[in-house]
């Protein structure tokens, strides 16, 4: 009888507890998101940037490490720059030989201007000299017609006009050889000109190598790997530090084609991770993929899997990321909640709730 009451309690109290665990599965249930709203996992990722050499070289010093908070142009990194230095003494020097020799060049073309000046001026004095001869020899071939002079001074008079014709020729063929020997230093000038713009380039190129040489951060964020040790040598692109940018961080996750159709760009999203479930962060719709793919292994269950689906991304806000630095994970699971419809609320469990 003893046996038979224990029985009869035990079952009471198991339908008691069980009606009351029941009750308390049915009150903890996330209440149904409706029409407007759509869900799927995903994970939180950030853009990674690899902070690289832009020539080969060896490696001096690493400032930073894994885990590192950096800002934008901070210096990461320092190549060594003793063979850049010495070019750029090279260069330099090209620059300072080019320099004299454009002074060389221009002092040549003005002797050589002054010597045309002066051979100009000299052919001006022979055609003078010539323009007499021929007006003597006039003179001299009439009187001589007249028998007022002998065949002799006409001769004479002739090779006066003669020589004086020659003389003129010689002068003007010096004059051409000096606008020659202008020209030639000319193109001197020129090439000297050219070598000094190319030293001058190198010059630059080289200050511009020894800049890059200092690894500098293109955005803020966090070094995720240290990839180069110091003392390394590394060839042009060798990666020194991978770093993640903190202002641009998104959750990628899959929803299928009947949902995706209905996602707009800037479309509400908010995120609930499984490392803070209290936290309801907001973010918005950036990318929606316009082809269609098999639904990605992460999502577990197999009716999803038979489904096409289409990526999509939700980035964070940056302003919220940059009040919160330092507490921003990447890689973190979560879910992602999107609004459908935008006149669609928001159920209070999924009400934006982020830390002040």
């Amino acid at each position: 009888m003893i046996r038979r009451q224990w029985l009869l309690l035990l079952i009471s109290l198991s339908v008691v507890g069980g009606g009351t665990g029941f009750a308390i599965w049915q009150a903890s249930r996330p209440e149904p998101l409706g029409a407007g709203f759509a869900s799927s996992n995903g994970r939180i990722e950030a853009v990674e940037i690899d902070v690289a050499t832009k020539t080969a070289g060896r490696l001096d010093q690493v400032f930073k490490d894994e885990g590192d908070f950096v800002v934008y142009g901070q210096v990461l990194a320092q190549m060594n720059t003793d063979v850049l230095e010495a070019q750029l003494l090279e260069a330099q020097a090209d620059r300072h030989k080019a320099n004299n020799a454009i002074a060389t060049a221009r002092s040549t073309v003005a002797q050589r201007r002054s010597e045309q000046t002066a051979a100009e001026a000299v052919v001006a004095q022979r055609i003078s000299q010539r323009n007499e001869a021929r007006q003597h020899l006039r003179r001299q071939e009439q009187l001589f017609l007249k028998g007022a002079v002998s065949e002799e001074d006409r001769d004479d008079a002739r090779t006066v006009s003669s020589s004086a014709d020659a003389v003129v020729a010689s002068t003007e063929a010096t004059v051409a050889a000096s606008r020659a020997a202008i020209t030639t230093a000319g193109s001197l000038v020129i090439e000297a000109e050219s070598a000094l713009a190319a030293a001058a380039a190198r010059i630059q190129e080289i200050r511009a190598n020894i800049t890059d040489s200092q690894l500098k951060a293109p955005r803020d964020g966090r070094v995720q790997y240290r990839v180069a040790q110091p003392g390394e040598v590394l060839s042009a692109g060798g990666k020194v530090l991978n770093m993640i940018d903190l202002s641009d961080v998104s959750m990628t996750f899959f929803l299928p084609t009947d949902q995706a159709g209905r996602v707009r760009l800037g479309a509400d999203v908010h995120l609930v991770l499984d490392a803070a479930p209290q936290l309801v962060i907001p973010a918005q719709v950036s990318f929606v993929a316009d082809v269609a793919q098999f639904t990605p292994k992460t999502v577990e269950t197999a009716v999803e899997r038979q489904k096409l689906s289409f990526r999509i991304k939700a980035r964070i806000d940056p302003s919220l990321l940059k009040r919160h630095i330092r507490s921003v994970k990447t890689g973190l699971p979560g879910m992602a909640y999107v609004r459908l419809d935008p006149k669609a609320q928001w159920p209070a469990r999924l009400a934006a709730k982020v830390p002040d």
